[in-house]
């Protein structure tokens, strides 16, 4: 899976690790922005993302952001080519590694303390609306695999 670690210099979520997206332009459909932020921050070609459906939107609390997140699958690994003006760091993380250190447990953010799904692999920390995003991903597809909850890696 691939995430972006924004870099400290952005308005909203700097510093923050999350998947490429952004918001969409004035007239743009939520899927044609998806496709146009992916480019713009990592350099990926509209035509080798296949988007196959969207996850249930989620409320950013920090900002109230509304995020329809969308999946979508390359067919060959990609050339990254990063944004330097948002990403700070392009992270590729496996399916399984993720879902062995996923949980749900209290977080502090800018002296606030709540409960969030939280993944700390690597040494980074993936949490908030990019966590409940990857949950929502990971539930999907533990439903489809069916009661013994093996997810393909």
């Amino acid at each position: 899976m691939v995430f972006t670690k924004r870099t400290d210099t952005l308005s909203r979520h700097a510093g923050e690790i999350s998947f490429p997206g952004g918001l969409a332009d004035e007239g743009e459909d939520a899927a044609s922005a998806v496709l146009r932020e992916a480019e713009e921050e990592l350099g990926l070609a509209a035509a080798n993302v296949t988007l196959v459906g969207t996850l249930p939107p989620v409320h950013t609390r920090v900002t109230g952001i509304l995020i329809v997140p969308f999946v979508g699958f390359l067919e060959r690994d990609p050339r990254f080519t990063p944004n330097a003006d948002e990403i700070a760091d392009v992270l590729e993380f496996r399916l399984a590694d993720l879902i062995a250190v996923g949980a749900e447990s209290d977080f502090e953010y800018e002296g606030a303390r709540f409960r969030t799904h939280l993944y700390e692999v690597n040494g980074h920390v993936i949490w908030g609306a990019t966590a409940r995003i990857l949950w929502s991903f990971i539930d999907l597809l533990e439903q489809a695999e069916g009661s013994d909850g093996a997810v393909p890696a």
